[in-house]
């Protein structure tokens, strides 16, 4: 008798301590769990083995949110697009950390695995005062739908050699690079909208030994009106990857399409490809010819399996 009380109490012992909540509620109101979207986090159960959903209210939380390493599998989604607004102002003057400051000016930050995003907007309000990311992913398989990420210079950095990123339905705005870094990041239906002329949508680094660095497809390179001469991009490093597939360019798109960084070298090594673009900013006779274009056939193994490694990423309910 004595032997099964024992085992009862240690079962009990275990299962009290494997629980944990599986959603947390933030509303600034105070209607919910936390107030803050950082205070959630620090809640949630680091190395989960069920997803942590993090709900948001409607409602403007200006903080600086970081999923940490151990905060895996975390869903992060808000009321609503519009309504859902984490901000801040943080950009490179701001901080003064030296000259990796840029790494420091996040809104967002996430690094833990297993991540997703859906209807909020993340937001960097410094303005075209410098580097001012909104959006640094350096997770693997973080994904994000719905979602608007807003800034001017380096709004999305996408870091992790290897990492993988997906984003659907979304909308990044920016001017200079504004779409960065050495990850894989396949965007699908977005919308990428240039904010001021003379700039370059993208600045990768993609290491020389990984297949795809930024993939967009199906999606809308858009402007406002007067917005001109805005580059698809231009290599951070030696062997940059950017493809653009199956989308329309508006006319702000420089006729050249892309920029060698002031480094001839970088035109035998970069890889920039596009195919099947529609609108008057795609690929015409006036493109640099160190650019790939890819046929009909080859643009099918950009498919999300192929870019993504056999990640299936999963929209939340």
């Amino acid at each position: 008798m004595r032997f099964i009380s024992l085992i009862l109490f240690v079962i009990s012992i275990s299962a009290s301590a494997q629980s944990y909540e599986t959603r947390l509620t933030v509303a600034a109101d105070g209607s919910g769990d936390y107030t803050s979207v950082q205070d959630a986090i620090y809640a949630a159960k680091a190395f989960p083995w069920t997803d942590v959903t993090v709900f948001i209210k409607n409602g403007v939380y200006k903080e600086k949110v970081n999923v940490f390493a151990w905060n895996t599998r975390i869903k992060m989604v808000g009321e609503s697009r519009e309504g859902t607004i984490i901000t801040m102002d943080d950009h490179f003057d701001k901080l003064a950390k030296g000259r990796n400051s840029t790494f420091h000016t996040y809104t967002v930050r996430v690094a833990g695995n297993d991540f997703t995003a859906a209807n909020l907007t993340i937001r960097n309000t410094a303005g075209p005062v410098g580097q001012a990311v909104a959006l640094h992913v350096e997770a693997d398989r973080a994904a994000f739908y719905n979602v608007s990420i807003e800034g001017y210079q380096d709004t999305l950095y996408v870091a992790g050699e290897g990492h993988r990123s997906y984003f659907e339905n979304s909308m990044i705005s920016g001017s200079v690079d504004f779409i960065f870094g050495e990850g894989t990041a396949l965007f699908s239906g977005c919308e990428i909208r240039s904010l001021i002329s003379n700039t370059y949508v993208t600045a990768a680094s993609t290491p020389q030994e990984q297949p795809f660095g930024l993939v967009f497809d199906n999606s809308h390179f858009t402007a406002p009106d007067g917005v001109e001469n805005v580059y698809l991009g231009r290599p951070w490093r030696q062997f940059a990857a950017t493809t653009v597939l199956n989308s329309q360019l508006d006319g702000h798109i420089h006729p050249a399409g892309w920029h060698n960084w002031g480094d001839p070298t970088k035109e035998q090594t970069s890889r920039y490809e596009t195919g099947g673009n529609t609108g008057e900013g795609a690929a015409g006779s006036d493109r640099v010819d160190w650019q790939h274009s890819l046929s009909e056939q080859q643009r099918q193994s950009y498919n999300k399996a192929t870019v993504l490694r056999g990640w299936s990423p999963e929209k939340p309910i």
